[in-house]
This record gives structure tokens, C-alpha cells and sequence, in this order.
């Protein structure tokens, strides 16, 4: 469904997916690694259910958290090039995640090109998302910040069927959210109040609901072109020119 958003994949495209995603599963823990800053990659771990993210953690113990990977994200899309791992990614909940050998997806890349194209889209989204995220820290107040990630989860998740109308999951504590924005446990707290208190959000039971996304997304200067959502990548499908 996440690929199909760049491109309009055929039926043995996709049985190739669901072939190359089948063939071994494994689950991890809440608050388990996947795999860890310095490990020598060895396989593509691709998230199927749960949530992960990517951090990075300092000496000293405090910690960045530079992703967050839902279901048909990648983990380590980087691993072919690698010789170690220079961040590392954790469960957030329990993770279900597909085990994709490297040379598996180089057969993938070359027997089907507009799939391999549909991928590399997904790959510059999740730059676009880093720089986006890089702006949110840098430029924008407490509010903004914390309304801009809520408004992108759920973007994120609604483009994958995840969200019931206002509603989408939200599986964070508060010291995840912190080590995402950069703001200690407190002010996300209080920022967190002010949202309610605006009516824009309300959060309870994993859940976060969004009252009135449209006026969230003005509050907190949101603009979705960075989730590259036009279906930019349909042109794969477009007949050629007329000579």
C-alpha cells in the first residue's frame, strides 16, 4: 500500500513483495533494539506491524531519537553499503519484521525496475522527513513542534489505512516525544496541555485524537508537501509521448 502511493504496482510486482517479505519474520520486544549502533548490518529488517525509530545516544546516556518507522518502513535500507551501523533502531511497541536478504533485493532491483523506483521515492521521502524534522528542532516553538509531529503521525498513518476518522495510535511516552523535539519531559508536558486546552487534540488509552486538523495544521505551520503525498511517482505508469 506505502509503495503503491509512488507508483501503481502490478500483480507480480507485488507477489514479488509479498514473496521477498515472507520468506522470514521475526518479532522483538518493546523497548528491544533491532540492531545497534556498530553492528555490521547483515539483512534488511522492513517493519510490518508495530512501531520503531531510529536514535542516537551519547556518551553520557541522552538520547535523539531521529525517525520513527511504521508499518512498510524500512530499517535499514543502507545495510547493502554499510560495514557498520552508524545509529540505532529500537521497538517502540512489539515489532513484527520481515528479514530481507541482500542479494535478494539486488534480484528485486534488477528484474523490476519500476518497483526499484517506487522504493528509491520512499527513500528521498524519508530524507525530505529528516529536513523537515532538522526545521522543527531548529526554528519552531514548543507548540509548533509538538503539533507539527503529531499532525505528520497521523498523515503518515492515514495515507496507510491506520487512522479511524480523528483517530490514529500514539504509542509514545512523553520522555520519547522529548527525546524527539529536543524538550525535556516537563515542557512536553505542559505543551501537550496546551493542545488540549485548545481543543485541538486529545489523548487517552495510546490514542491520539484530532479534533480539527485543519486549524492544527495552521497552529502549528504543518504543510504536508514534505510527505511528497501527490502521487508523484503515477508518472511511472503514463503511456510514452506520441513522437
Amino acid at each position: 500500500m506505502k509503495l503503491e502511493h509512488y507508483a501503481r504496482l502490478s500483480a507480480e510486482e507485488k507477489d514479488a513483495l509479498d514473496a521477498l517479505t515472507q520468506v522470514r519474520t521475526r518479532r522483538v520486544r518493546s523497548r528491544d533494539d533491532i540492531i545497534r549502533e556498530g553492528d555490521a548490518p547483515s539483512v534488511i529488517n522492513v517493519v510490518l506491524e508495530g512501531w520503531a525509530c531510529r536514535y542516537k545516544t551519547l556518551e553520557d546516556g541522552r538520547r535523539q531519537i531521529i525517525a520513527y518507522l511504521l508499518p512498510g518502513d524500512v530499517c535499514d535500507f543502507s545495510a547493502p553499503v554499510l560495514r557498520e551501523m552508524d545509529h540505532s533502531v529500537g521497538a517502540i511497541t512489539t515489532v513484527t519484521l520481515a528479514e530481507i536478504a541482500v542479494e535478494s533485493v539486488g534480484h528485486l532491483f534488477a528484474t523490476y525496475p519500476r518497483l526499484t523506483q517506487a522504493l528509491c521515492w520512499d527513500a528521498l521521502t524519508s530524507v525530505s522527513i529528516q529536513r523537515e524534522w532538522t526545521v522543527n528542532v531548529g526554528q519552531r516553538t514548543a507548540f509548533e513542534r509538538l503539533g507539527h509531529l503529531l499532525c505528520e503521525l497521523f498523515v503518515r498513518q492515514r495515507l496507510l489505512g491506520l487512522t479511524r476518522g480523528g483517530v490514529c495510535d500514539l504509542p509514545l511516552t512523553q520522555a520519547e516525544i522529548a527525546d524527539t523535539i529536543g524538550l525535556s519531559v516537563v515542557h512536553v508536558n505542559r505543551t501537550l496541555q496546551d493542545l488540549r486546552s485548545a481543543g485541538l487534540i486529545s489523548l487517552g488509552g495510546r490514542e491520539l485524537t484530532i479534533h480539527r486538523l485543519e486549524a492544527l495544521q495552521r497552529a502549528v505551520l504543518f504543510n504536508p508537501s514534505y510527505l511528497h503525498l501527490g502521487h508523484e511517482g503515477r508518472h511511472l505508469d503514463a503511456p510514452p509521448p506520441n513522437p
